[in-house]
């Protein structure tokens, strides 16, 4: 019998940079300047793709976005 390696399913939901941006209010653009500079939280690479996840956008924004440093610190 083959089995099949089942893959944990994830309850992570990750966004673009435009969602991202669209939660805060701000462009796209906007988004990728503020990750540049160190203000957002830290973004992850999957593939060619860069994503964030939801749960680290919202505690940002509860902490009263803090630089990445600051809220990585937490």
């Amino acid at each position: 019998m083959d089995a099949k390696k089942q893959v944990p399913s994830s309850n992570i939901q990750m966004l673009t940079a435009k969602e991202a941006g669209q939660i805060c209010k701000i462009s796209k653009r906007s988004w990728f300047r503020l990750s540049a500079s160190g203000k957002i939280p830290s973004s992850v690479r999957i593939g060619g793709s860069v994503r964030w996840r939801l749960s680290d956008i919202e505690s940002w924004l509860a902490m009263g976005c803090p630089d990445r440093k600051i809220f990585d610190a937490r």
